[in-house]
């Protein structure tokens, strides 16, 4: 899908806010302006933004905006942020309209990192215009069937890609031997283990309750700073 001259290409989007700081993985605590696309194709138990997807809770199509990319762009750029965050949601849903989007990004000198959940294989071009991907594969403590959040293809793509963290959400220190299988199969680094937590107790506990066997393996430890922030996860 081309982009229209004019700004003619659409996009689902939930919200764009910032400045604020990147609360998980490689980037966290740096100066980031966010998008966040709206639709998913993955129905996390525990997902944190079910605004973005989940129609049996939320009116879609009263919180969703579509606007331009064009317009986008705009909104995004008026926020004084050098780091770019497109997440969602599942953003590649969306992946054809991004390119665009994510070059002008780029030409504005703004790094762009793409938060997905690594089960659709990015286009050439987009994976060429991102500086970071933050892909984070879902383990069964989601209660998503394997067949649907595990995607040989999607993953290989992005291992290949060699600007890919791979980043884990752990409910307990048993959840870190199903990523040692990932990581062994498909090849995965670096990986970065975060909590699952919705207050800032549980992101404290949870955090030494994993790190030891996280230092072990050899892994990155990542905090979730927005909720040690704001004391929950909810905005």
């Amino acid at each position: 899908m081309g982009r229209v001259p004019g700004g003619a290409v659409s996009l689902l989007v939930t919200e764009i806010f910032g400045p604020t700081f990147q609360g998980e993985g490689p980037s966290a605590g740096q100066l980031a302006a966010f998008l966040r696309l709206s639709r998913c194709n993955l129905t996390c138990t525990w997902c944190d933004t079910p605004e973005s997807w989940d129609a049996s809770r939320y009116d879609l199509t009263a919180i969703t905006r579509r606007m331009t990319d064009a317009q986008a762009l705009h909104e995004v750029l008026a926020i004084p942020a050098p780091l770019v965050v497109i997440t969602g949601g599942e953003p590649l849903l969306q992946k054809d309209r991004l390119v665009w989007l994510a070059d002008m990004f780029r030409a504005n000198r703004r790094r762009v990192e793409i938060e997905t959940n690594g089960t659709i294989v990015p286009s050439r071009g987009l994976l060429d215009a991102v500086k970071q991907w933050n892909v984070s594969p879902k383990l069964a403590n989601s209660g998503v069937p394997e067949n649907k959040r595990i995607r040989p293809d999607a993953l290989a793509m992005f291992v290949s890609s060699g600007r890919t963290a791979f980043k884990f959400v752990v409910e307990s220190p048993a959840d870190l031997e199903e990523i040692a299988r990932l990581e062994e199969k498909y090849g995965l680094t670096p990986i970065w283990v975060m909590p699952q937590a919705t207050s800032s107790p549980q992101v404290l506990t949870a955090m030494r309750e994993i790190a030891d066997e996280t230092l072990a393996r050899r892994w990155n430890l990542s905090t979730r700073l927005h909720i040690l922030l704001e004391g929950t996860s909810v905005r």
